[in-house]
């Protein structure tokens, strides 16, 4: 039977629901026959489109029925359709893994050649941006021998010239690879399969009806199919959404070129569809089959006028008909987080009108998961077509926190978020499990450990863990040493790293590892991976992290089951043919929607164009088009945020050009928006009091040190916290060496060299053993403390000189004195240096790596502690304190300085047993007060004295009340 001359193309309008049109439009034209919609066969772009066509066709049936056999364009022989390509005798497709794997490699050899670093997991993103290039190549039926000619000829920048040389050189030798493993490229079979149906379609048209419906970007092969079906005697074509409204005028200014022309038109695809089939516009017929989803007529138009091209925007002066756009409403969030809740809340205001079905159409996967979890708070689980990426499932994260620690040498953070994965002795054992980490954790608070799990036991051991923790971690430690083992190579093999951590996570988490969705698509990873790992060259341990990362977020997780069947989050492309009776257009942002244009890294736009593949623009023309197809439902929902995370956004061209086309035809949505802002909106919060708490005098402790009481005095609010509540701030984990750890350090050296005879030459190397023994895992400590210890020191031994020539040398160091008062008060306190003269007095020396106590703090009676020493100290040794001072080490321009705390300007303000006296009843009135009377405890009492800030500010609420008592 001969093809027909006519073709049979039709189009289903924006207004139309298309899969919806297509089923009731396919049951009436078989409607006579109750077979022949069975023995039909549609070819549609995508198994999304598949099932959406078969839940229409559900839809609209009445009992029971056949379904037509249904295929995925790009899996034509996947299920025995394409029998007439058994001749074809195709060698079988090449493993996507293996082929990822093996680019990958390809662009570091070549890479390597050039003398350029590359990272492996830099490599894997070139290397998918290399197999797309391929890929388009094949598909646009490009010559080979074109690129050979421009590897020659073209006339591009050096750094364009190199990378085009490496992709022809990957180009040539792929067809080496192809040969010796006895596979095909999968597009170039596909393609093959394609082009054998076409041929065998035309010269023998198969019985039955034929449907191909839907596409809109296809390559040449794929099109001289199309063109076949057009012709066939039982044949269709169905387009969605060719404009055959707009003038002649308009539609062949529409350029489609080699070099891309106005691939950003919304008409652009379909355009060169079209052409590619040959087929003129006036030959489109109308699908006049009208269903219940089907929006306004008018729209249609009114919105293509507001994407069509600039030079035709003349026609924007006429206002579009009234009442066009009464289903259409906008949203301009203030913030990514307030458009989420309002589209939660749309989607299930639209849940709660009986049978009504809504989607979130958005390329923006942040929105998306926003979006997921604010509806998860109200028990609805709503399908997101686009899945999860296996990072983000616990299964994968568990994998990627093993590869973090391994490469980060067990740092305690990594290692932490490892032993707390919920994964990890999930069932009866978890908690007990978590009470090890949980004592573990606060053993490792503070500076970073040693590396590798070494570093953690010895931390053990100086913490003097208790025998339980060390036998636990033990255990922990022979799980985790393959793993420490592997990393601690100079390279990493992929194949042999997968591997290890496989084992590492199993014998962590069990089974739990494999389980449901995620586990089982983790394990398809693990099992691909350990197989082609062969094909990548090892690479820096440090690199796992990122590469892992990598392929574990391009495996995406979907849940089968228990989705709220009446909502849906799609991509543009899931939303390309289906309709719901709410639409919402989510994250109308530029670079969002629609997403900016991404440079090829391999094919300049001058070499594009000279291939005849076109440009990079084409994403944006089927951004548009969807954009155009969707404002077609009954009911739409348009949402913008007009500030991301970091700075203002720019809104949508699309939201802009229909915005200036319609004008105030659009109506904002403020009753979403005011629920929105008033969700999670509390009441205007009462600031809290001053707190003042005054604990019975039972309560109160009777023991004291020096220290203490200057923060008892100062701010008794902290000292009750501390003292009596007996609250103490947890050091955070890995934390970076600070003024504390410091001061510490230096106080340790300082005391070991006076104890060890404080001889000048002796006190560098002490702290030369400090510097290598405790710093050695932080160089950049080391780099910028040294020069400073080493200077400040040099400034100790000179002034000590100095003290020694004065008549003074050295007594003791870390200097313990406690003393029990009349009134039941223990008093207790520590001199890091005590000096003697010959006449048996002393001196009193206090290391300040910070500043010292002002003159005010000292007059005003706010610094007790020299005072107190100087009475404690004084007392126990039966001797007379006749000089205090303060030494401060700053290791700066300035290394050191001495300071008399009694002296201002040079002058003595107070002979030295007035200021101790002063001092002890200062001392007698705060015990009086706080640790024998019933005083409160008030908080920031002279915070002009207290210090800045405390541990225990949030606690006091400080902010919240102390301009008010100022």
């Amino acid at each position: 039977m001969p093809l027909a001359e006519r073709p049979r193309v039709y189009t289903i309008p924006p207004h139309g629901a298309f899969v919806d049109a297509l089923a009731a439009g396919l049951l009436e034209r078989t409607k006579d026959d109750p077979l022949a919609l069975a023995r039909a066969r549609i070819l549609l772009p995508n198994r999304r489109a598949v099932r959406a066509l078969t839940d229409a066709f559900v839809r609209r049936s009445d009992g029971g029925l056949l379904l037509p056999r249904m295929t995925p364009i790009g899996d034509l022989d996947a299920d025995g359709f394409a029998t007439e390509a058994a001749s074809l005798d195709l060698p079988p497709a090449f493993d996507p893994c293996e082929r990822r794997l093996r680019l990958t490699q390809l662009v570091r050899r070549g890479a390597a050649r050039r003398g350029d670093g590359v990272t492996a997991v830099e490599a894997l993103r070139l290397a998918d941006a290399l197999g797309s290039a391929l890929d388009e190549l094949t598909g646009e039926e490009v010559d080979p021998a074109a690129l050979a000619t421009l590897v020659e000829n073209a006339d591009l920048a050096e750094h364009f010239q190199l990378t085009l040389d490496q992709f022809d050189a990957v180009r040539e030798h792929w067809p080496a690879v192809l040969a010796a493993t006895g596979t095909s490229d999968a597009v170039a079979r596909r393609l093959a399969v394609v082009d054998a149906v076409a041929r065998e379609w035309a010269a023998s048209p198969p019985a039955g009806l034929i449907v191909a419906a839907g596409l809109v970007a296809v390559s040449p092969a794929v099109a001289r199919l199309l063109r076949v079906v057009a012709r066939l005697p039982d044949g269709l074509v169905v387009l969605p959404g060719v404009d055959t409204a707009m003038d002649d005028e308009e539609w062949d200014a529409i350029r489609v070129t080699a070099e891309g022309g106005d691939e950003a038109h919304p008409q652009y695809m379909l355009k060169r569809l079209l052409d590619r089939i040959d087929v003129g516009r006036g030959e489109v017929a109308g699908w006049d089959y009208p269903t219940a989803s089907d929006g306004p007529v008018a729209r249609t138009g009114a919105v293509a006028s507001a994407l069509r091209l600039a030079k035709f925007t003349t026609a924007w002066r006429d206002a579009p008909p009234e009442g066009v756009f009464d289903g259409v409403r906008t949203v301009e969030a203030a913030t990514p987080a307030e458009e989420a809740q309002v589209v939660a809340l749309a989607l299930r205001r639209a849940l709660a009108e009986p049978g009504q079905t809504a989607a979130l159409v958005t390329p923006d996967r942040n929105l998306a998961r926003r979006v997921a979890r604010h509806l998860a708070r109200w028990g609805i689980d709503i399908d997101d077509s686009a899945g999860l990426p296996l990072r983000q499932t616990p299964p994968g994260a568990m994998i990627l926190a093993l590869a973090e620690a391994a490469t980060q040498g067990f740092a305690p953070v990594a290692l932490l978020a490892v032993l707390k994965h919920p994964l990890v002795r999930f069932g009866p054992e978890r908690l007990a499990w978590l009470d090890r980490v949980r004592a573990l954790d606060r053993r490792l608070r503070g500076v970073r450990p040693v590396p590798g799990l070494a570093g953690v036991t010895a931390r053990l051991k100086e913490t003097k863990a208790v025998e339980a923790l060390t036998a636990w971690w033990t255990e922990v430690a022979e799980m985790l040493a393959p793993l420490e083992a592997h990393f601690t190579h100079e390279d990493c093999a992929l194949a042999d790293a997968v591997a290890v951590l496989r084992d590492t996570g199993e014998a962590l988490a069990g089974d739990e590892l494999w389980r449901g969705p995620a586990g089982r698509a983790l394990g398809g990873l693990v099992a691909m991976l350990t197989e082609h790992g062969r094909h990548l060259d090892p690479f820096a341990p440090a690199d796992a992290p990122a590469l892992l990362g990598s392929l574990l977020r391009d495996v995406p997780v979907r849940e089968a089951y228990g989705k709220q069947p009446r909502l849906a989050i799609y991509g543009t492309l899931e939303a390309r043919l289906q309709r719901a009776d709410l639409t919402i257009l989510g994250g109308l942002n530029e670079g969002v929607w629609p997403s900016p244009a991404s440079p090829d890294p391999w094919l300049a736009l001058k070499i594009r164009a000279e291939l005849g593949i076109g440009g990079t623009q084409r994403g944006i023309g089927l951004a548009a088009h969807d954009f155009a197809a969707a404002l077609g439902g009954p009911q739409v929902l348009l949402t913008r945020a007009r500030r991301d995370d970091s700075a203002p956004t720019v809104a949508s061209r699309f939201w802009l050009r229909l915005h200036a086309s319609v004008g105030d035809a659009l109506k904002p949505e403020t009753e979403l928006l005011a629920l929105a802002r008033a969700l999670d909106r509390s009441a205007v919060p009462a600031p809290a009091p001053r707190p003042e708490p005054a604990p019975s005098a039972a309560m109160r402790p009777r023991k004291i040190s020096v220290t203490a009481a200057e923060q008892l005095k100062a701010d008794p609010f902290s000292w009750y916290a501390r003292a009596i509540l007996e609250l103490k701030l947890l050091d955070p984990l890995d934390a970076d060496p600070g003024a504390a750890e410091r001061g510490i350090d230096l106080h340790d050296v300082l005391e070991k060299w006076i104890k060890g005879g404080g001889e000048p030459d002796a006190l560098q190397p002490i702290a030369a053993t400090m510097l290598r023994e405790k710093w050695s895992n932080h160089p950049l400590m080391q780099a910028l403390w040294k020069p400073r210890v080493e200077r400040a020191l040099d400034w100790v031994v000179e002034e000590s000189a100095r003290w020694h020539d004065a008549g003074w040398s050295p007594h003791g160091a870390e200097v313990k004195a406690v003393r029990e008062l009349r009134n039941g008060v223990t008093l207790q306190g520590r001199a890091d240096r005590v000096d003697h003269n010959a006449a048996g007095a002393l001196a009193i020396i206090d290391y300040k790596t910070g500043k010292p106590p002002s003159n005010a703090q000292v007059q005003g009676g706010f610094a007790l502690q020299m005072g107190l020493l100087a009475w404690l100290i004084g007392t126990d040794a039966g001797a007379a304190v006749e000089a205090l001072r303060y030494w401060r080490l700053s290791g700066g321009k300035e290394p050191g300085d001495a300071t008399d705390p009694l002296a201002y300007r040079g002058k003595p303000f107070i002979e030295l047993p007035d200021h101790v006296a002063a001092t002890i009843a200062a001392f007698d009135d705060l015990c009086e007060k706080y640790l024998l009377g019933s005083e409160p405890f008030t908080a920031k009492l002279h915070p002009e004295y207290a210090a800045r800030y405390s541990d225990f500010d949030h606690l006091a609420r400080v902010a919240e009340w102390q301009a008010r008592a100022r």
